[in-house]
């Protein structure tokens, strides 16, 4: 049963431990009811992928997740016949005696020597139905952008050798994108759009109450109030949500109840992970902003 509307949406999201904004609530129901994919693209760490795995777990559905990458071709994308057993099958049948040309075709052509891969499995009429994640699609090359038209637009997957697979029930499709280029207009006709921005203060303090729990209020409002002022600075990678969570755990692991410069300068690179910027915030800068959170929070 899909979401009947967006407050069951958001709902339905809250459930799995995402805190989602109305604008992503109704974007996705919009994309859940008019059966259309859903085309999230953001700065990394912001909860793109999380958003399908939570579909995956709240509309009790198999997540089948592709992951791009530099090089993906339709063979690990889609589906590869299992050229082994083929060959196998001709040398038995040569020694048998009994090679017809076209009837061997249509045997080694069969569904039973197809391997089935992510974009195949997801519409695969003979398995539960399925949330297909095309995680981190700008990893792609362009031309594989080409391969997921037809599944996008018609849920369907064309085989030359063996004909049409349509999807029985048509998959919840979520393809992410962390814009390191763009991706071609053609992709982007066919699904539903949403920018997922890094939450505000007080969207970021309810997530890191449901994914970090035993973080204390006090150390919560202050590791959030500093992750906001880091974001406004000029840094190669800025923290996502993902690490704001480590963050917090990682301070209540060495039994922080509130931050100190010292233990900011020792735990950066839980928050921060390239060199340049730890370099840059460690020290003078940490306290700083270590400053700026307590006079905010006693003002």
């Amino acid at each position: 049963m899909l979401p009947s509307s967006v407050t069951e949406t958001a709902s339905l999201l809250a459930a799995g431990g995402y805190v989602a904004d109305t604008a992503l609530a109704t974007t996705v129901f919009l994309a859940l009811s008019m059966r259309r994919p859903l085309f999230l693209e953001g700065e990394p760490g912001t909860g793109k992928t999380e958003i399908a795995k939570v579909l995956a777990a709240g509309l009790n559905r198999r997540l089948v997740r592709l992951q791009c990458y530099d090089g993906l071709d339709l063979a690990a994308a889609a589906y590869e016949w299992d050229h082994a057993r083929q060959l196998m099958m001709i040398r038995i049948a040569e020694a048998a005696g009994t090679v017809d040309r076209h009837t061997l075709a249509g045997d080694i052509y069969s569904r039973e020597f197809l391997q089935p891969r992510p974009l195949l499995s997801a519409i695969d009429p003979d398995q539960p139905p399925a949330v297909l994640l095309i995680d981190e699609l700008d990893r792609a090359d362009e031309p594989f952008e080409a391969f997921l038209l037809e599944v996008l637009a018609d849920f369907q997957l064309t085989i030359p050798e063996y004909g049409t697979v349509h999807a029985a029930v048509p998959p919840v499709v979520v393809l992410t994108s962390n814009r390191t280029r763009e991706v071609h207009d053609a992709i982007r006709r066919r699904c539903l759009y949403h920018w997922v921005d890094y939450p505000d203060a007080r969207r970021e303090r309810q997530i890191l109450a449901r994914k970090a729990p035993g973080v204390s209020e006090k150390l919560s409002a202050e590791i959030v109030a500093f992750v906001q002022r880091l974001r406004s600075e000029d840094l190669f990678k800025l923290p996502g949500v993902a690490e704001t969570i480590d963050w917090a755990s990682a301070l209540t692991h060495l039994d922080q109840h509130e931050l100190a410069p010292e233990a900011v300068d020792e735990t950066l690179g839980v928050l921060l992970k390239y060199q340049d910027d730890i370099a840059k915030i460690k020290g003078a800068e940490a306290a700083r902003l270590v400053g700026e959170v307590r006079a905010a929070a006693a003002a």
